[in-house]
């Protein structure tokens, strides 16, 4: 089913992230996650797309799988980076070949070692182009993404709005936002969209924070803030790893109420392929609805 049929169907759709494993051991793990999750119910999960297609393969055989043999709805990932059309065009088919009906557009960061992103000679340069070519040459849903807290390469908020209207315009049916620990960036976020005439459902990204350093080297990537309260709370049991968890699982299902009370069409988990943590905010949401 197409993503942007579920969103109309299922309030909130709660929805999970998952990246391809590198080896056997990796893809075993990652089944048990999705069987520990499967129980939730999700409205679709989405699978990434390695920097230049480093994962392609794994991409489309992990959503495959997962939407006919597991029977939950699928996503894929799919950037500009390091392809032509051509090549995209054969990726594409080979996702509807295995009945996917929705995939993500990225521009995609640079591949491992490179600062800059360079488009294929032959290739898109931006994902409003990839959107355009995708709708234009096929019937898959299509998603975009959407940054809270602005898009780290981009000189400003109107310019990053800008760039999402152009994304919606070529065809995007949703979207879905990049990570973030603040509630505010997200309602200020949506209240621009939508003053920007963009329609189109807006999803939170959240990922609990689970590992300090980790989570830092993440924020500094995508340039996401960590509140100063929280960052205090995780410094002070930063030796803990147990209470850092517990922390972040704690603040992340609090955001998730705050979001869905405020009236955000469900939640995507960024679950770096685990599922306890996620378990945990959905049994907390489940409490409080009872």
């Amino acid at each position: 089913m197409k993503i942007k049929e579920i969103l109309k169907n299922t309030q909130p759709a709660f929805s999970f992230e998952f990246f391809p494993p590198k080896d056997p051991a990796g893809f075993e793990s990652l089944f048990q996650t999705i069987e520990n999750l499967k129980p939730l119910d999700p409205a679709f999960v989405s699978v990434t797309y390695g920097a230049g297609g480093s994962s392609r393969n794994k991409t489309i055989d992990l959503v495959g799988r997962i939407k006919n043999d597991v029977g939950i709805e699928a996503m894929a990932h799919l950037t500009c980076v390091g392809h032509s059309r051509a090549e995209i065009g054969n990726v594409l088919r080979e996702l509807e070949a295995k009945g996917i009906e929705n995939v993500l557009a990225l521009r995609g960061d640079p591949p491992q070692g490179e600062e800059h992103f360079v488009a294929h000679e032959n290739g898109f340069e931006y994902a409003n182009e990839l959107t355009d070519y995708i709708k234009e040459n096929f019937s898959f849903c299509l998603g975009g993404a959407g940054y809270p807290e602005v898009h780290p390469e981009s000189a400003n908020a109107d310019l990053d709005l800008e760039n999402l209207k152009k994304k919606v315009s070529a065809g995007a049916d949703f979207i879905i936002t990049q990570l973030f620990f603040n509630n505010d960036h997200y309602f200020n976020f949506v209240e621009r969209v939508r003053k920007a005439g963009i329609t189109v459902p807006v999803i939170p990204g959240i990922m609990p924070i689970l590992n300090l350093k980790q989570t830092i080297r993440f924020t500094k990537m995508c340039q996401a803030e960590i509140p100063a309260d929280l960052m205090q709370k995780m410094e002070a049991v930063k030796d803990d790893g147990d209470a850092v968890k517990q922390i972040g699982i704690d603040h992340a299902a609090e955001q998730c109420r705050n979001l869905l009370d405020g009236g955000a069409p469900g939640i995507h988990f960024y679950t770096l392929n685990r599922s306890n943590a996620t378990l945990a905010i959905m049994e907390t949401l489940k409490m409080d609805s009872m």
